[in-house]
């Protein structure tokens, strides 16, 4: 797999999670912690991509 290709991936991936956690959101009894751990997966994705990007120059 190119690092583009995986870029795009990972992209894809983040913006789910965005979307599961703007659905969390909205629920009144939506766990904080469940919403936490995925604004970290969110994050890390990021970390990745933003890693990639700076290989690709």
């Amino acid at each position: 797999m190119t690092i583009e290709a995986r870029i795009r991936e990972l992209g894809n991936r983040h913006r789910q999670l965005d979307e599961t956690i703007q659905r969390e959101l909205i629920h009144p009894s939506s766990d904080p912690l469940q919403v936490r751990e995925l604004k970290r997966r969110k994050l890390r994705l990021k970390e990745e991509i933003t890693s990639l990007e700076a290989r690709t120059g």
